[in-house]
């Protein structure tokens, strides 16, 4: 049979039968707030590349994370910026560190009414802006860094956060996370594993975003842009090695990646729609060439509908709210 008997125009004729049959939704409870709290800040600082993104005090990250409650996210990750670095990234251990006293604070504020999330990376604590330790010649040295993973894990910990998330790319994290967890007694905070996580030119506005000090970029250790299959043994690694989510970073650009992991993953898949993707819609709206709302929801859909189970987002208070006037 074909047309006329087929039209399939017929579901689309107003937005009440397109939203009956809409095989994607989005809800609050799927999305995830990323947000950033600096040391020795005392008001909120804009951050350029990303408007409407700030760098928190802890105060104002309190407010942040108690009104993504009331918004009904599903959670929030945090990133923390300090004042001194070292070649170590020693500040990323201090348990009275700006990020582990920004994990106290906020399971303060919200309690569990709110997943919190926290990033387990040495990037924003090195005075060399890599995600690890270094060796002498330089290069970032995978087995160094999983001990140092492995105690600032336990660090995050007991500071409270409900959910790591290892973002180094180190081989073997996962399974050293895992294991210093269960030893400190740690049994059930749970790790969403950066699992596929590839050198991107979109990480641009992150940069600002932690101060970064990188020098060179992290191509030896995140994934080539190139490679698709490699993607699925990197997930497999990390399921093997004991993560309980895992994630693909960046979406936009790794839409095949999504849909690739999500088809073979037992555990829930998220994806991080990362700053650029978010500076590039902020940019083109500010400028009139796109509706900014519209492109906002339609950019979070296409990940969704990629197949991510959740989706780590900078709008997501904004889109929340649009979900709750609808």
């Amino acid at each position: 049979m074909s047309f006329p008997q087929h039209r399939p125009r017929r579901l689309r004729q107003n937005s009440a039968l397109r939203r009956l049959v809409a095989e994607t939704r989005l809800y609050p409870a799927e999305l995830i707030l990323p947000a950033f709290v600096r040391e020795g800040l005392t008001e909120p600082q804009p951050i350029q590349a990303m408007p409407g993104v700030v760098q928190h005090t802890t105060d104002t990250l309190r407010r942040a994370a108690a009104e993504a409650a009331e918004a009904g996210l599903g959670g929030i990750m945090l990133f923390g910026v300090p004042e001194e670095r070292d070649a170590e990234g020693s500040a990323g251990l201090n348990p009275d560190g700006v990020l582990n006293a920004g994990i106290r604070a906020v399971r303060e504020e919200v309690g569990d009414s709110l997943v919190v999330m926290s990033d387990v990376c040495l990037d924003e604590f090195t005075d060399h802006g890599h995600c690890g330790v270094l060796d002498a010649q330089g290069r970032v040295d995978n087995d160094a860094t999983l001990e140092v993973y492995g105690r600032m894990a336990v660090a995050q910990a007991e500071a409270g956060a409900h959910v790591l998330g290892p973002s180094g790319m180190m081989d073997g994290q996962v399974a050293v996370i895992r294991q210093a967890l269960d030893a400190a007694g740690h049994q059930d905070v749970s790790i969403l594993a950066y699992a596929a996580k590839y050198a991107s030119a979109f990480y641009g506005p992150f940069r600002e975003a932690v101060d970064s000090q990188l020098q060179g970029d992290r191509r030896t250790y995140q994934m080539d842009a190139a490679n698709r299959r490699e993607a699925l043994l990197e997930v497999e690694l990390d399921l093997e090695e004991g993560a309980d989510m895992v994630m693909v970073k960046p979406a936009m650009s790794y839409l095949d990646i999504l849909a690739d992991v999500a088809a073979m993953s037992p555990v829930p898949v998220a994806a991080y729609q990362i700053s650029g993707e978010y500076s590039m819609i902020e940019a083109a709206a500010a400028n009139g060439w796109i509706d900014r709302k519209a492109s906002i929801l339609e950019s979070v859909l296409g990940i969704r509908r990629a197949g991510a189970n959740m989706v780590l987002t900078y709008w997501a208070p904004e889109i929340a709210r649009w979900l709750t006037e609808a």
